[in-house]
């Protein structure tokens, strides 16, 4: 390990979270919390805006997520502590971001836990309507809080599996596709890429759709930021952020793009553009039973109701965490931060889970309409988290740059440019969120959230100033630097 990686392990601050993730589970993670239903179901949203311009939509997301991704990663491996991204934007912008980051991205986490449970108990139905939607929701709620209330080694094996099985059927998705456009099979002759020009043509709705679009295949992108919670319980965070980060990312991206194409190539677009919650409806069940795969229907339902756990899973470990942060820096309870003795905060753990029972009364009350209501709060607060995210990482290369840091061994290529024109990226797609007819109520939603979450930080600060700043990384590495100068020229004169 050199130098600057021997640094940085040495600054992690953990708060008691035992390192138990491996590599391996860090990159799988990173693909499980970001591959949800938005790609197997939702991909048809994006169709209906831009038909097969959909393709562009997902490279320039794609380019935007490997941007922030980067970023993270960058910032992670100098200080790979409990509280990610959050514990990054109090030292590099102030306290207040930090409180709103983590406040903000655990409430929306915690809603999009429960949106993405309610999509399970959606697609159990297909096998068994007759089951009410409250019942399966509750099922899965509670185990998936039972899986994250054990040790952090057996969350990460259990989300390494459901990952995988994801990340096979997306594999087997693509292959069959390429086959049936290029060579054809038995049952069908190749269908050739003719379909992404006809019907009105490549992009068929103009440059405003594809816009639209963008906001649904964004959301699809949502997620990667795992990698870098999961810095604080890892066994070796310096060599497995980046790593992981490598991985899932090009992984994610090839995913996507791949399989949005084949999708368009395959089926008309005017076909899969489509927008309800029948899993029938699905673009994927579309070219599989294109190509004859029997009971291709139930197949990816199955598949789709793992990414739907997968990801409630993935994400309520990312809530826990981040309250456990907060508890830590005094902006939340203390008593929330505290650990079990296979190192959970069941504590946060329980707390986070009300977006679970808030899922579980929407369910019961409006069962046809939980899922959008509940997607629509959270790619609000999610893309102000992203933007948040590019700020802090513009901040960190300056005052690197200010106080002559050593530079990070995970540089993002391009920036601070690179990272500006993410940001831009991002705000764009959160004011085209505005006309989108069902979630421009989140703008409604979403405004008093933040003044709520920034008046609550005056109040908060308020009470723990001199306390709430217990750890600074920043300060903890200039002061690290500067002795370590003091030493190299005692030993020089020496």
């Amino acid at each position: 390990m050199t130098k600057p990686e021997q640094s940085a392990a040495l600054r992690a601050d953990t708060h008691g979270l035992h390192r138990q993730l491996s590599g391996r589970q860090l990159s799988m993670m990173g693909l499980g919390g970001a591959i949800g239903t938005g790609l197997f179901l939702g991909s048809g949203l994006a169709i209906s805006q831009a038909g097969p311009a959909t393709i562009i939509a997902y490279i320039v997301s794609g380019l935007v997520t490997l941007v922030v991704a980067w970023a993270l990663a960058e910032m992670t491996v100098v200080h790979p502590t409990a509280g990610a991204f959050g514990v990054l934007a109090h030292a590099y912008i102030g306290r207040w971001a930090g409180f709103v980051v983590r406040w903000t991205y655990w409430a929306v986490l915690s809603i999009a836990v429960g949106g993405e449970v309610v999509a399970a108990g959606i697609y159990v139905r297909f096998w068994w309507p007759e089951i009410p939607l409250w019942l399966t929701t509750i099922v899965f709620s509670a185990a998936i809080l039972a899986v994250n209330a054990g040790a952090v080694k057996t969350f990460g094996k259990v989300e390494y599996w459901f990952s995988m099985i994801k990340v096979s059927a997306i594999v087997a998705f693509i292959l069959l596709g390429l086959a049936l456009i290029f060579f054809g099979l038995p049952s069908q002759p190749p269908t050739g890429m003719h379909n992404l020009v006809s019907n009105g043509g490549f992009m068929p709705h103009g440059i405003q759709g594809l816009l639209l679009a963008m906001v649904f295949v964004i959301f699809s992108f949502l997620g990667t930021e795992v990698v870098s919670v999961t810095a604080a319980e890892s066994e070796n965070p310096v060599r497995d952020v980046v790593r992981a980060t490598k991985s899932m990312a090009f992984r994610l991206c090839l995913f996507y793009i791949l399989s949005i194409t084949i999708v368009l190539a395959v089926v008309p677009w005017t076909q899969t553009a489509q927008v309800g919650s029948d899993i029938t409806a699905s673009p994927f069940v579309m070219v599989f039973s294109a190509a004859g795969v029997p009971a291709a229907a139930g197949i990816m339902n199955f598949v789709a109701l793992t990414a739907a756990l997968s990801a409630a899973n993935a994400n309520l470990y990312v809530t826990s965490r981040m309250l456990h942060s907060l508890a830590a820096h005094n902006y939340a309870p203390t008593w929330t931060g505290k650990l079990t003795k296979g190192g959970a905060p069941l504590r946060a753990l329980l707390i986070s889970s009300i977006g679970l029972l808030i899922a579980a009364v929407i369910s019961l009350v409006a069962a046809d309409t939980a899922d959008l209501a509940l997607f629509g709060v959270a790619v609000f607060g999610a893309l102000v988290v992203w933007i948040l995210i590019l700020v802090t990482h513009m901040r960190f290369r300056v005052l690197r740059t200010r106080h002559n840091l050593p530079a990070s061994p995970a540089r993002l290529s391009g920036a601070p440019i690179t990272t500006a024109l993410a940001m831009l990226f991002v705000g764009a797609v959160l004011v085209s969120t505005l006309f989108i007819d069902s979630l421009r109520w989140a703008w409604v939603a979403g405004l008093p959230f933040f003044a709520l979450v920034l008046g609550a930080y005056f109040y908060v600060d308020r009470r723990t100033k001199g306390t709430g700043e217990r750890y600074d990384p920043l300060a903890e590495e200039i002061q690290s630097a500067d002795a370590l100068l003091e030493e190299d020229v005692v030993w020089g004169a020496r």
